[in-house]
């Protein structure tokens, strides 16, 4: 039987957080790749790239992998009752569940981050802990089962971890060569603690309504 594969995909999804990981994870030898979401329609990722799903919830079938990535589309999903159900069943059952992004929060508000250690973004790391998450620092976070890649591109580096567990770091390292992954970017303001002061308060300024919006889903799920 085909590994299946399967991305969530969600209006205003960090169109990024989901294609990278799907590029590599796509590489799969004798996979199958799901993008499911409530309907068949295309939708739209937050810069404005469109997506077609090709299973919906009730058409899906159990997956290997279930992968959920983030963007600010997820504020709404935090307390959308079919899309976690969908999530904890597919979860029940999956061999690795994992997430890159703000994902990790979906993850959280299905209750599947419980006393596990996970990443997010870092403009949402603390709030892995309104889940009772063991907040960690890192690209990508494992705790059994559950695999977490922190910010956007590092769900490159979960997809050839993947990789590498389920073939060999010899075909990991070869993906990576095809897709020319050598990371070697022209500022130094990657991370919160290389970016000046002043990009950094630019940063948390650009994401300061989406935050907002998020903490008061989360306070509400939570009763905090």
């Amino acid at each position: 039987m085909a590994f299946a594969v399967g991305f969530l995909v969600f209006p205003k999804v960090q169109q990024l957080d989901l294609t990278a990981p799907y590029e590599v994870l796509a590489t799969l030898k004798g996979s199958k790749t799901y993008l499911v979401w409530k309907t068949l329609a295309p939708v739209t990722a937050s810069t404005g790239l469109i997506l077609t799903p090709n299973a919906t919830f009730a058409t899906c079938p159990p997956l290997d992998l279930l992968c959920i990535p983030g963007g600010a589309g997820i504020n709404v999903l935090l307390e959308d009752t079919e899309t976690l159900t969908f999530v904890r069943a597919q979860a029940s059952r999956a061999r690795y569940v994992t997430s890159v992004c703000t994902g990790a929060l979906i993850l959280g508000a299905a209750g599947l981050l419980t006393g596990r250690r996970a990443t997010t973004h870092w403009n949402a790391h603390d709030l892995l802990a309104h889940f009772g998450a063991i907040p960690t620092a890192g690209r990508v976070v494992r705790d059994g089962n559950l695999i977490t890649a922190g910010g956007v591109t590092a769900g490159i580096d979960f997809g050839l971890a993947l990789i590498a567990e389920l073939t060999s770091q010899a075909e990991a390292e070869t993906v990576q060569l095809g897709i020319e992954y050598a990371p070697a970017p022209p500022f130094d303001a990657g991370t919160p603690e290389t970016a000046s002061s002043a990009v950094l308060a630019a940063a948390r300024e650009r994401g300061a309504a989406s935050r907002l919006e998020r903490e008061a889903a989360i306070a509400r799920i939570t009763g905090r």
